[in-house]
């Protein structure tokens, strides 16, 4: 097990409280620019978007249903089939759908849940991340919204994890390279 303290000691800073903060209100801005005659389904990923969602919800100033799903790759080894815990509800038929996230990464996931989204009969599927991992692959996704750009390393904080520690944190570190 990975002592807590010893991470956030062998971390950076890449964006700080004030930075995230900034973030999420210019996204609250845009999404509303063009979501807010839609009374959309916005339906967060758990458990990572949960502090993304947190501060995102309350500064959207229109009508909108609540919602989540939880799925993922990560049971151990990076990589396997997704596994559901909770699919999209009959909810986002018919609905422009807004799917929050924390980051996006490789992307597999997040397509996943659109996809499926899509496949129930959404009318539209929009998607808003705190942040999104430049990499140098191709993704099956792409954000309709994006609030910060992160380097291709491990990071945490703001909903994102190091080995199962720090989401809670205000600010997104990341570990430094060894």
């Amino acid at each position: 097990m990975q002592d807590p303290q010893s991470i956030l000691a062998s971390s950076e800073l890449i964006y700080s409280e004030l930075e995230v903060t900034t973030a999420v209100g210019q996204l609250a801005s845009e999404i509303t620019q063009v979501l807010s005659k839609t009374n959309p389904v916005v339906m967060s990923v758990m458990g990572g978007a949960v502090v993304f969602t947190g501060q995102l919800l309350p500064q959207l100033n229109f009508p909108l249903e609540f919602d989540y799903v939880q799925a993922s790759r990560y049971h151990g080894t990076i990589g396997q089939d997704l596994v559901w815990r909770v699919e999209p509800s009959d909810k986002v038929r018919g609905r422009v759908v807004l799917l929050l996230d924390d980051i996006l990464d490789e992307g597999i996931t997040l397509a996943e849940i659109k996809a499926r989204c899509l496949a129930m009969g959404a009318e539209q599927v929009l998607v808003a991340v705190l942040s999104e991992k430049i990499l140098d692959q191709d993704k099956p996704i792409r954000a309709d919204f994006v609030g910060l750009e992160l380097p291709n390393r491990y990071v945490f904080g703001c909903g994102m994890d190091a080995y199962g520690w720090w989401r809670n944190l205000p600010c997104i570190r990341a570990l430094k390279d060894s």
